[in-house]
């Protein structure tokens, strides 16, 4: 029942994605381009989300628990640090260059295009990567 769940909250983002044009880079762009071709649509898709994100915690957590787990796990750290800046910035310069987020990406996949592929490519190498090194770095602090 999880999985069948999943997938349908899955897919009702990424037809959601899909319907705002999100999935389509060059919308995207248009959106940073704002000395050129400036399009304003991905303010209202990121207060859409804003709205309905601030909303479903407000219902949600007022609830005992999730309707699948004993407890909600809901993140407790507050404190900004170095990955999560360092992390925050190269989100958003992929997003800026490539034109896709991860979950731009996903429903654009079904289109087949090269540079979606590519993109998956690197999110997955990069995801990867990135928990190396998190490995790496904390191997490396026990040890010293």
């Amino acid at each position: 029942m999880r999985l069948l769940i999943s997938y349908v909250v899955g897919l009702i983002f990424g037809i959601g994605i899909s319907i705002s044009g999100m999935a389509n880079p060059a919308k995207v762009l248009n959106f940073f381009d704002i000395a050129g071709t400036w399009d304003p649509s991905l303010i209202f898709v990121m207060g859409g989300a804003l709205v309905t994100a601030f909303l479903g915690y407000r219902f949600v957590l007022r609830r005992p628990a999730p309707a699948f787990e004993d407890s909600f796990r809901v993140p407790t750290r507050r404190d900004l640090d170095l990955p999560l800046i360092g992390g925050s910035a190269l989100f958003g310069i992929g997003w800026g260059i490539a034109g896709f987020c991860p979950g731009g990406s996903l429903p654009a996949l079904g289109t087949g295009r090269s540079e979606v592929i590519l993109f998956v490519a690197a999110l997955l190498v990069g995801i990867f990567a990135a928990k190396f090194l998190q490995r790496y770095f904390k191997s490396a602090a026990t040890r010293a």
